[in-house]
């Protein structure tokens, strides 16, 4: 039976420590959620949501986006079943179900930052950004966070990642690219001229393939 994340000073946690690299590959690394502190289920990162590791050896800051997410049982023998109970009755009548199941994600790796001791005004460092592969990706057993706002925007000043994105395979390309544009234009306060350089991007990239530029558009509606 594969065993579930060991807890490390769980009460230093930052709240963006989310997950740790399980699987790791060139192009995309595959995630455990930790569990949480109360009796619940891991929360899983919303499809098209951005996420960061480290390359311990570089320092380089890898940048990805949530493409696929699943919950299912620790051991791959059985699968879980209905229990017609609600989240509060599974607290007090199964909490031991709690412990047997794990939530992971897979990530696409879409760039990363070089870092330049560039510090904003949350603490963190904001590198020179790249917007291809990384010439390693994180290392296994590497801590993934959720971006803070500020790194997302950052990084998005070019749009150059939404040519990685239109050749993810495990999801909906199309969906993903709308889910990752609408979160970012929402953090930047609806920048009409951002979005306007995002149309540009993907009507270059999908000039052959107008049915699948409108599918898309058609889904970046705020």
């Amino acid at each position: 039976m594969r065993l579930p994340l060991l807890k490390f000073a769980t009460d230093s946690r930052s709240p963006n420590h989310i997950a740790e690299v399980i699987e790791t590959a060139t192009t995309q690394f595959l995630a455990q959620c930790l569990e949480p502190e109360e009796l619940s289920f891991p929360v899983m990162p919303p499809f098209g949501s951005w996420v960061k590791s480290f390359d311990e050896e570089s320092g380089n800051k890898i940048i990805g986006v949530v493409t696929y997410a699943t919950t299912s049982p620790i051991d791959s023998v059985h699968r879980a079943r209905a229990l017609g109970l609600s989240l509060a009755d599974l607290r007090e009548q199964q909490p031991q179900i709690f412990a047997m199941l794990k939530t992971e994600f897979r990530t696409t790796i879409v760039g990363f930052e070089v870092p330049q001791n560039l510090v904003n005004g949350n603490g963190n460092n904001l590198g020179k950004v790249y917007q291809y592969l990384p010439p390693r990706p994180p290392q296994i057993h590497q801590g993934v966070y959720q971006c803070e706002p500020s790194e997302i925007i950052h990084f998005s000043e070019q749009v150059d990642f939404l040519r990685i994105l239109l050749q993810v395979k495990d999801s909906p390309p199309e969906a993903l690219i709308a889910a990752t544009i609408r979160e970012i234009y929402l953090l930047r306060k609806a920048d009409r001229d951002w979005l306007v350089k995002v149309g540009r991007i993907l009507s270059i990239l999908l000039k052959d393939d107008y049915d699948r530029l409108q599918y898309i558009l058609s889904q970046i509606t705020l």
